[in-house]
């Protein structure tokens, strides 16, 4: 038995051996192309890493330029800069805080009433987000800059929380990339929501300033403080045409 199996083993290896040219050819061929796609992989590899690294390199470079023609045009506002909140509802200040987390892009402007303090970024729309992080201008109405009649909401117990102190003949400020120009406060009334009258065109340069009353309301106010002023003869830095109605 044990002979029968060395003479099986001595066999198996002449045959073995009788077979190593062609299978010595095949190991080299699949070493080859082996070697052939790990190169083929090191190379998309290679190329895939410094495309990508391109890519950020380019991103970061536009992004930073975005950033600088940004920061040189924009006017100065109050986004990033201390907000007075000591009048403000302790869920408004909350709110005002999360939407620090929203990118709005470039303001439409900034609105300023140097009597009562107020600094308020203009952002386009009306939606909830919108109005915790500043003023709103209402769709529909005069743009932002124009000479017809510019809406602009904000909350009671926000940015607008002032209004309360606010008398007739305030100036009022808008500041746009083309210039500036101040309104004065001619009246103030108190209307139901549905009043939206004083939304309406008008024929002089106006500004429209909404909010919710009374001011310490608590829940949803039932009633709309609307602050309606006129822009002074000597106040526009900017032509009347700079800003075309929509």
């Amino acid at each position: 038995m044990m002979g029968g199996q060395s003479s099986w083993g001595r066999t198996g290896g002449e045959k073995r051996g009788g077979s190593a040219p062609w299978l010595k050819t095949v190991q080299w061929v699949a070493g080859v192309a082996g070697g052939l796609a790990v190169g083929v992989w090191v190379v998309a590899w290679v190329h895939g890493n410094v495309l990508s690294r391109r890519d950020l390199a380019r991103f970061e470079t536009a992004r930073a330029t975005r950033l600088e023609v940004a920061r040189m045009e924009r006017p100065e506002e109050p986004p990033d800069l201390p907000v007075d909140t000591s009048l403000w509802d302790e869920g408004r200040i909350e709110e005002y805080k999360e939407s620090l987390l929203h990118d709005f892009g470039l303001p439409l402007g900034v609105l300023r009433i140097p009597s009562i303090d107020v600094a308020v970024p203009i952002l386009p729309g009306t939606d909830d987000v919108t109005l915790n992080r500043g003023a709103g201008w209402i769709e529909g109405t005069a743009p932002v800059g124009s000479s017809g009649n510019i809406c602009i909401a904000a909350h009671r117990d926000g940015f607008f929380r002032g209004f309360k102190d606010l008398e007739i003949g305030a100036d009022v400020v808008v500041e746009t990339l083309e210039g500036e120009r101040t309104y004065v406060v001619e009246g103030m009334k108190i209307v139901e929501p549905s009043n939206v009258s004083v939304l309406a065109p008008t024929e002089e340069p106006t500004l429209t300033l909404v909010t919710c009353y009374p001011f310490y309301f608590v829940g949803s106010a039932p009633q709309r403080f609307v602050v309606r002023a006129v822009e002074r003869a000597d106040s526009a830095s900017v032509s009347p045409d700079a800003v075309e109605p929509e």
